[in-house]
């Protein structure tokens, strides 16, 4: 049998109704670098779920996304503070110091900070001998699977709020995040409660693609020359705009998202019923097992998934990752291997 992987949620290519978008409209000829009409159509259909005004643009991943935004912002004395589980502090190759800014990171149980932590930080750098805090980044979903409800955003953004720091949000699993049964958050409460955020079409159904929100404005001043310099500006912008749309036409955005809870709960629901505990709470259509390295030997000769974090010298917790594509009998499968 054909070995399965749980590895991530961009092993498979996109969502056959994007496929199909993009062979109905290949011979359409466009202007390039993201001023076409199906960019400015993905816009619109975004801007209906954000409820407000909002500069929207569109680069190919996450890591960019993540550079160009903090880079632009931020002074070249000024730091980004985030989890230590962040993205950026952990899984990008140092590309926010290779910009030249400092993380200062807060230690995290379960992939998420609070005001009371982004508070200690400010205090311990006082003066201009050292870097001057700006930004506080975080995720939603969390790199370790958790989700931010509103109330712990909203307690962040106040904060930021009153102390002059820019909030941005990663998003490069929201789909799932919003979607989550432990999560209250909409798109619109995203758009009132941070200052920059994206959306990640990457992880939730699209080739390639990522939308990032400017809900505070002046933010988004020259914010294309950035992209441009940065090398994110894509001549065949059409490409992510496509996805976009169809992504948001129907709400399929949110169904895709959907399905990719539905099968992380089975998988969760019957492992914790067989008595195994998690790293983190599953939350998401990302989820930590706990299992003895005996048990995770076996599983690997029918699945692919990442040995996340070694718990004692007989247990270890691995990470699963279920995605638009999941198929059920999968998922039944590797509950009927444990």
């Amino acid at each position: 049998m054909e070995i399965y992987s749980f590895k991530n949620d961009y092993s498979e290519g996109a969502h056959p109704a994007i496929l199909q978008k993009l062979v109905e409209t290949n011979l359409t000829q466009t202007v390039g670098y993201g001023e076409d009409e199906f960019c400015d159509e993905a816009r619109e259909l975004i801007k209906k779920q954000l409820k407000k005004e909002a500069e929207i643009h569109f680069v190919s991943g996450g890591t960019q996304a993540n550079l160009i935004v903090i880079s632009s912002i931020l002074k070249p004395y000024e730091s980004v503070i985030a989890a230590e589980t962040g993205h950026i502090a952990v899984h990008e190759t140092g590309a926010i110091e290779a910009t030249g800014h400092k993380i200062n990171t807060i230690a995290t149980s379960d992939g998420k900070i609070s005001a009371i932590q982004i508070e200690k930080v400010l205090k311990l750098h006082t003066d201009e001998h050292m870097v001057k805090p700006k930004m506080v980044y975080i995720s939603n979903s969390t790199e370790v699977g958790s989700v931010y409800t509103k109330a712990e955003l909203k307690s962040i953004y106040n904060f930021c709020q009153e102390n002059n720091l820019i909030l941005f949000a990663d998003g490069a699993r929201l789909g799932s995040a919003l979607t989550s049964s432990k999560c209250d958050l909409t798109l619109e409460d995203m758009a009132n409660l941070c200052d920059v955020f994206y959306i990640g079409g990457t992880k939730n159904g699209a080739f390639i693609g990522e939308a990032i929100v400017f809900n505070k404005l002046d933010l988004n001043e020259n914010f294309r020359f950035h992209i441009k310099q940065k090398g994110g500006m894509l001549a065949k912008g059409r490409l992510i705009g496509i996805q976009f749309s169809e992504l948001f036409r129907n709400d399929l955005f949110f169904e895709i998202g959907k399905h990719a809870n539905k099968m992380a709960e089975k998988l969760a629901k019957n492992i914790s019923n067989k008595g195994f505990e998690f790293l983190t709470e599953p939350s998401s259509n990302q989820i930590f097992p706990i299992f003895p390295n005996e048990l995770i030997a076996k599983l690997q000769h029918d699945f692919e998934f990442f040995v996340w974090e070694k718990i004692d010298e007989e247990k270890s917790a691995i990470r699963l990752v279920t995605s638009w594509a999941t198929p059920e009998e999968k998922v039944e499968y590797f509950i009927q291997s444990i």
